[in-house]
């Protein structure tokens, strides 16, 4: 008898919360991201917005064990170093980007090059609800419902060719719009990178949005990256850039600690941070801290990405 079980990143919300409750929230989350995009004078086009499908929020058992945290946190206490380096100096200092009219340069190793409007490269992709948990290097997380379109759709738009063996994001580097590019913290701008395997994983997700919102600014608004199996800093922000190339890039975490930060920055308790211990973590809203799991829980789906690796070399 073949038996088919499903991945935990595809139980359905449905199937755990109540019916009515459910309903309810579809409905919310649908008013709400049209009323916040006006709101926000985030000017996606009216054939996006009517093109507008989320699909019921993928729960996962592994990496929820609560509540999600709560939204004043998830938008008050960031890494956005383009801001500040103080946890609360994003959602202090954020409001000066401005993300309308927002741009996004693909180039490389595609068929598919040119300069995009936000629009442009959003629209042709219907949205949907994940909650994925995002943990950091200092041993934090939080348990987010994002909104946005598989990275995997992206790259098709794009068509990269045989050559293509990685993708790279940039960050925009403006001091005006983000004061903290005026301090020598890191190698402005911001630069992260992914092995086309790991971009093409249904997991990676392009964000436009949480909590039924539009992306703050502070969350790394308009487009940002989310790779819920990896450590938070190579979810990079406020993408400008998208390149594809044969070689592996050079990332901006790696290049300022190379013995703190590797490349793939994988979520593995076996492997510390030269300061701290990884093997715990403490999610913010709570006061006890929990066992961190390998891949943040999502073995079953990128474990196979790393097989015959060292992770602990190749961390």
């Amino acid at each position: 008898m073949l038996i088919k079980t499903r991945k935990k990143s595809e139980i359905k919300e449905c199937e755990v919360t109540p019916q009515t409750l459910f309903e309810q929230r579809r409905l919310f989350i649908k008013k709400a991201v049209g009323y916040s995009v006006a709101a926000a004078g985030f000017s996606l086009p009216a054939t996006a917005l009517a093109a507008l499908k989320i699909n019921p929020f993928q729960k996962d058992s592994v990496s929820l064990r609560g509540e999600l945290t709560a939204k004043k946190h998830v938008t008050s206490y960031n890494n956005f170093y383009e801001f500040g380096t103080d946890k609360k100096d994003p959602a202090k200092n954020a409001a000066s980007l401005k993300t309308d009219p927002w741009s996004v340069t693909v180039e490389g190793e595609c068929d598919k090059p040119g300069v995009y409007a936000l629009e442009d490269l959003v629209k042709p992709h219907p949205f949907e609800e994940r909650i994925y948990r995002l943990r950091c290097v200092e041993a934090w997380s939080m348990v987010i419902p994002w909104i946005g379109f598989p990275l995997a759709d992206l790259i098709k738009q794009m068509q990269p060719n045989s050559k293509a063996k990685y993708v790279e994001f940039t960050t925009l580097n403006d001091p005006e719009q983000m004061p903290g590019q005026k301090r020598s913290v890191l190698d402005w701008p911001y630069v992260e990178a992914l092995r086309m395997d790991e971009a093409m994983n249904p997991l990676s997700l392009m964000a436009v949005g949480l909590y039924g919102e539009v992306l703050p600014n502070q969350n790394g608004a308009p487009l940002r990256l989310v790779l819920p199996w990896k450590y938070g800093f190579k979810s990079i922000k406020s993408i400008v850039k998208i390149r594809f190339s044969e070689s592996q890039p050079q990332t901006t975490w790696n290049l300022s600690g190379p013995k703190e930060y590797g490349f793939y920055a994988n979520v593995n308790p076996e492997v510390d941070h030269p300061r701290w211990s990884q093997s715990r973590e403490r999610r913010i809203g709570e006061f006890r801290k929990r066992k961190t799991e390998m891949f943040n829980g999502y073995a079953e789906e990128v474990a196979h990405l790393y097989s015959g690796m060292d992770l602990k070399r190749n961390f």
